[in-house]
Parts: C-alpha cells; sequence; structure tokens
C-alpha cells in the first residue's frame, strides 16, 4: 500500500509541474548589455552591405527608368566631336599604296621625295617565299658538239656531277647539280668560277623575293605630282584609311 500511495504522489506532482509550465507567462526580453564607451558595435555582413550600398544617384535612375544606357544621351551635341575642323580633316583624307619596292632603302626614299605632304606614311614589308631548292648550271652552248667539248673540259678540271641537256628550253646546256640549300649552291657555282666556268644559279619552284611597300595619308589630289616624283605613280592604288591608323 505505502508504494502505491508513492507512485499516486509523483504522477500528482509531475502533472502539477506540467501544468505549472504550460500556463506560466512568457518572460520579458533581455535588455542588451551596455556597449563600452569607445568600442564601435558589431555588425553583421548584411547589415554593413546596406550600408555599404549608396543610393542611385537621380541621373542613373531616371537613365535606367527610360530603358538608355547612363552616358547615352539624346543631346546630339554630346555626340559631336570635340575638334570638328579636325574631323573634317581627318574625313577628307585619301590614302594610297605605293609599290613593291625592291628594298626598304628604295620605299623610304619615295617617302623622303613626297615631303610634307603626306600626314601619315608606313613602310611595310610583305615576306616572300623561299626557294624549294636550287641548281647550278652554264648556259646553252651554240650546237650538241660545243656542249660536249665543253663537258670534256669540266671534267677534266677535276668536276663530277655534270650532264649535257638533251631537251627543253636550255638544250646543250651543262647542268652542274641540284642542292637543297642556297650555301651549297653558292660554293659549287663559287668554283666552278674560279675554275674559269661561268656557272649559274637559280632557283627552283616558285620562289618569290620579299617586296615593301609604302602606304601614306594626304589630302586628295595632292600627291600627285609627289607620286610620279617618286617614280611609283604607275604602281599607286587606293587604301583604307583605316589601315593606317
Amino acid at each position: 500500500m505505502l508504494i502505491r500511495a508513492l507512485i499516486v504522489l509523483l504522477l500528482a506532482l509531475n502533472l502539477g509541474a506540467a501544468a505549472w509550465w504550460m500556463t506560466r507567462p512568457a518572460p520579458a526580453p533581455a535588455a542588451p548589455p551596455l556597449q563600452p564607451a569607445g568600442v564601435p558595435r558589431l555588425q553583421l555582413l548584411s547589415e554593413a552591405a546596406a550600408v555599404a550600398s549608396p543610393a542611385p544617384a537621380p541621373a542613373a535612375a531616371a537613365a535606367a527608368g527610360s530603358g538608355a544606357e547612363p552616358g547615352s544621351g539624346s543631346d546630339a551635341s554630346l555626340l559631336a566631336p570635340a575638334d570638328p575642323a579636325q574631323a573634317v580633316a581627318a574625313a577628307t583624307l585619301q590614302c594610297y599604296r605605293l609599290g613593291p619596292f625592291a628594298d626598304t632603302g628604295a620605299a623610304n626614299a619615295a617617302a623622303a621625295s613626297i615631303g610634307a605632304v603626306a600626314t601619315r606614311t608606313r613602310v611595310r614589308e610583305l615576306p616572300g617565299r623561299a626557294a624549294s631548292g636550287y641548281q647550278v648550271t652554264l648556259p646553252p652552248q651554240a650546237d650538241r658538239a660545243a656542249a660536249q667539248a665543253l663537258a670534256q673540259r669540266i671534267g677534266a678540271a677535276g668536276f663530277e656531277d655534270y650532264l649535257v641537256v638533251n631537251a627543253g628550253d636550255a638544250i646543250n646546256g651543262i647542268a652542274l647539280g641540284r642542292y637543297a640549300t642556297l650555301l651549297s649552291a653558292e660554293r659549287r657555282q663559287a668554283a666552278l668560277q674560279v675554275a674559269g666556268f661561268p656557272a649559274q644559279l637559280q632557283p627552283l619552284g616558285d620562289a618569290v623575293a620579299s617586296q615593301w611597300w609604302l602606304d601614306l595619308a594626304a589630302a586628295p589630289g595632292a600627291a600627285e605630282a609627289q607620286l610620279r616624283q617618286a617614280g611609283a605613280a604607275a604602281q599607286s592604288r587606293s587604301l583604307d584609311c583605316a589601315a593606317l591608323r
């Protein structure tokens, strides 16, 4: 009986404590602690970002509301060049390309002869294309007998690798060898010339030498006389002035 009475007492106490917890008033919010003097208050990252973001300027807000970009107003004066005279002068320039010249010296000489008429000049090189090889030859002889006699003289001088050409434009000429590099061909040519044979060196393939061109800008018609003095009037052609910028 005593144990049962204790159990009933514990249940009554638990029910009473639960009823008190559920019906108690909400606690008052705790007051923030006092901030020490001279110490700044800590801020959340979101609070700092909100403070750092400035309000949009009225002009920018108006532009955003109208769908236009800032600084792109409809006033024509905003789009006008700073110096209209310079803009007109630049628009009336005519550009030329002169050439080709054999080397950069010839192109520079043409630029000097044109003088102050040109407002802008530029010498530019167009690289050539190297030969695929080189051959050393002697020019065609008067007939087959002369070619054979010359070939015997070449052999008697101690040279090998020679052949009398039997057909084509170089018939009755003497082929003295083909070489992959210019240096080897020049050595062969020099040795034959020292021995008294007028050997010639010819590139093989579609070899193209480098070319130099002179680009210039001038007022329309102002450079015609100077172009003729430069000796390139027949070689001049119009050029887009944007290429000189």
